[in-house]
């Protein structure tokens, strides 16, 4: 048994049900009532559950102290308290901010009457049953720098399912002055859980100042998820639920193609980014690590981004041709399949990490660039058909002799283990078997063979029971929710769909949700990006580009589907956030006093646009692992994806939501489309001119059902033509022969 602490001890006596509570407000909505009440040391949000037993939340805290109130102002949607104590002045904020809703907001600020030390703070959530503390458990919790959020429910005395979310953001100015991280802030251990304020044991919060100390959320569901699906479906709507009510940081325009031309000159001059092996130029994983023999993974990284935009631009590019003429090197004739590393040079791997040694395959690097070679193929690439389809037998081999259960490491002759479990306990590989289920499903459809279907299907079905821990790469998570999707189109079998929306809540628990604007941090923003591993301390450049990829990917096979809303919010708000925070991963666009020294693999030059691997927590310096060419794909999977050519009107369309369906008339001078989303949220469309030509004059109308709406816009100083759209409808863009001149 956990036991309990005095403090939980004490406010459980104080606030079980029944006692008799004066209180400041009261709100009732869905079946639960939220009141708010003032008792001795601290202000409480007590939420009574259907059923019985309460979720209490301290609002605001005054240690061995009595917080008297000063002033209140209340409405039936929340109100404004005002508490004095020996420490200072706290203002609590309640809002319920969506109407019928069990869901409330509370801000809490502290002006401190004194220099203030935090040595200690207790967590801010007190579930109560009628006599005791409440039974229940904890689904998802804050793992480092991920969202500030716990994903639980009460099972005792009665059910309820609650997500509760801390918008980290707005505790910067705490962080600074007090030179503490929001990571690891909320969590615990039942029953103490949710938030308690970084320690700060040496710097002081400013006298006469005031600081937010809470900016939560908290969001009530009466069911108790009885499957894993369940409980996945369920954290993806309450975690959307809370998202569109969430401050949201603001983003600016990136011209992604100057990134793109300055990205691909460095790529293919830059001497630090390419190797010499058996005579033929291969890239390096980071630039100037030239211990490390080439590996396929890195080549096919680069080389598929480069393909889509040679498809969107009409180009082509030499460095693809070289990139392609390195790839058949990879086939190894002892196991009949392609290795991760260039067979003629594994020899050269110096075993500075586990898996640097010759015939070591780390389980998922296998599988992408099989992925990848089969999109090649479908593309109708016949050497990258004929190199697929040899490897195959031997990833189902291995698949089969795992029993669709990875290690980490393998030996690829033996198949001996040589590392079963990321942690102990922990399992291996998880996700591997949605990426190689996907790989299947690309052989099946490039030969029409059903027993590729049916290994998928067996594979996928392995997913089952692995909840919360599934994930192990972000980029693989991804796309195995988008395999499942695919499988459950193809037999109709909503286990499939179930098991998508599992990998998804996998993904969407290791997003940096907040912006970290201290330290080097105020250099670059934060906001909704993606960590590469569960307990990955950095976000990885190329990983956030693969889950942007497997995103589009999803939601164009999601099309014509009745899937949950909640998907489509979170996919289209990371891919616009991407657009905006991705630049600076560029070391050009950051201070140089923000790289290290010394990272882990090559060397950084700050000049270079290849970009970094990572970047950290805002008190650490980023470009700890390397500078990334593996990562350097970037600018050219964005790019396709989110600019439209007009040429005949001279100009292109620039939108940072996913959009698709698009049909231009020049004969009507009409451009459609249809932008995903939610129609609650927002997104930026601009209109930029070609060749330095002046744009013609705009109107840009959106349609959803029989709701129509004219854009207003204006014209930018880069002489673009900018408009606020939302999302989850269709768009037409109508020009004519006047041109744009001045704001509209």
């Amino acid at each position: 048994m956990a036991g309990i602490s005095p403090w939980m001890l004490a406010t459980a006596k104080q606030l079980f049900p029944g006692q008799s509570l004066p209180h400041l407000h009261q709100h009732r909505c869905g079946g639960f009532t939220f009141t708010t009440c003032n008792v001795n040391d601290a202000c409480w949000v007590i939420t009574d559950i259907p059923g019985g037993g309460r979720l209490a939340f301290r609002a605001a805290y005054a240690p061995n102290d009595v917080l008297n109130i000063k002033k209140t102002s209340v409405d039936k949607q929340g109100g404004r308290f005002t508490f004095e104590c020996g420490i200072g002045i706290y203002t609590v904020d309640l809002a319920f901010p969506q109407p019928g809703a069990p869901l409330f907001r509370c801000i809490t600020t502290l002006k401190p009457a004194v220099a203030l030390r935090v040595p200690f703070w207790p967590r801010d959530l007190v579930p109560l049953g009628r006599k005791d503390v409440a039974a229940g458990k904890v689904h998802v919790q804050q793992r480092g720098l991920r969202a500030g959020l716990l994903y639980g429910s009460i099972t005792r005395p009665a059910g309820t399912t609650f997500l509760y979310f801390q918008n980290l953001t707005a505790l910067a100015a705490y962080n600074k002055a007090t030179r503490t991280s929001a990571a690891d802030t909320v969590g615990g251990t039942w029953p103490e859980v949710g938030f308690a304020l970084p320690v700060s044991a040496e710097k002081a919060l400013e006298p006469n100042r005031s600081y937010i100390l809470s900016d939560a959320f908290l969001l009530f569901d009466k069911k108790i998820p009885a499957q894993e699906s369940d409980l996945a479906e369920t954290y993806l709507n309450m975690l959307a639920g809370v998202y569109v009510h969430l401050p949201k940081p603001p983003t600016r325009y990136i011209h992604w193609p100057n990134v793109l031309h300055k990205s691909l000159e460095d790529l293919v001059l830059q001497s630090g980014c390419w190797t010499q092996a058996a005579g033929h130029p291969y890239l390096n994983a980071y630039n100037c690590d030239y211990k490390t023999p080439p590996e396929i993974m890195v080549q096919m990284a680069v080389l598929m981004p480069l393909l889509d935009y040679e498809k969107w631009s009409g180009e082509k590019m030499t460095v693809v041709t070289k990139l392609k003429a390195g790839l058949s090197a990879f086939y190894d004739e002892k196991i009949k399949s392609i290795g991760r590393w260039l067979p003629s040079h594994e020899e050269k791997l110096d075993a500075s990490e586990e898996h640097k040694k010759p015939r070591i395959m780390d389980s998922w690097y296998l599988h992408h660039p099989l992925l990848n070679l089969s999109r090649m193929a479908l593309k109708g690439d016949k050497d990258a058909a004929d190199l697929f389809l040899r490897s195959i037998p031997y990833a189902i081999k291995v698949a089969r002799h795992f029993k669709y259960n990875w290690p980490v490491f393998y030996n690829i002759d033996t198949l001996e283990v040589i590392k079963a479990e990321t942690q102990p306990g922990k399992g291996g590989e998880k996700d591997v078997a949605g990426i190689y289920a996907h790989v299947l499903l690309q052989a099946y459809e490039l030969t029409g063979e059903g027993r590729y279907l049916q290994e998928a299907k067996r594979a996928a079905r392995s997913l089952k029971g692995k909840g919360f821990e599934l994930f192990y790469q972000a980029n693989n998570t991804a796309f195995s929710a988008g395999a499942l999707l695919r499988l459950f189109k193809y037999t109709g079998d909503k286990q499939y769909l179930r098991l998508s929306y599992l990998c998804l809540a996998n993904v969407f628990t290791n997003i940096w949700m907040w912006n970290c604007q201290y330290g080097y941090a105020k250099a670059y923003p934060t906001f909704f990006a993606l960590f590469p591993l569960s307990d990955a301390p950095y976000t990885a450049v190329y990983e956030e580009q693969e889950g942007f990829s497997a995103f589009h990917d999803y939601l164009a096979h999601a099309k014509g589907e009745d899937v949950l809303p909640a998907v489509s919010i979170l996919m289209a708000e990371f891919i616009r956030y991407l657009l905006h925070r991705a630049a600076y991963y560029y070391p050009p666009l950051l201070p140089e006093d923000i790289l290290t020294k010394k990272p882990v693999s090559g060397e950084l030059n700050p000049k270079l646009w290849i970009p970094l691997e990572d970047l950290q927590d805002g008190w650490k310096q980023s470009g700890s692992v390397g500078q990334e060419v593996y990562g350097a794909g970037l600018p050219f999977a964005l790019v396709p994806r989110h600019y439209y050519i007009v040429k005949a009107a001279s100009f292109k369309l620039f939108l940072d939501y996913p959009s698709g369906d698009y049909t231009a008339s020049i004969k009507q001078r009409t451009l459609r489309f249809a932008v995903q989303g939610d129609e609650r949220l927002t997104c930026r469309l601009l209109l930029i001119p070609l060749n330095g030509k002046p744009l013609p004059a705009f109107t840009v109308t959106g349609t959803r059902g029989r709701k129509k709406q004219e854009y207003a816009g204006h014209l930018t100083p880069q002489q673009h033509m900018e408009y606020e759209i939302h999302g989850n409808q269709k768009i037409t863009i109508t020009w004519t022969r006047k041109k744009t001149t001045k704001n509209i």
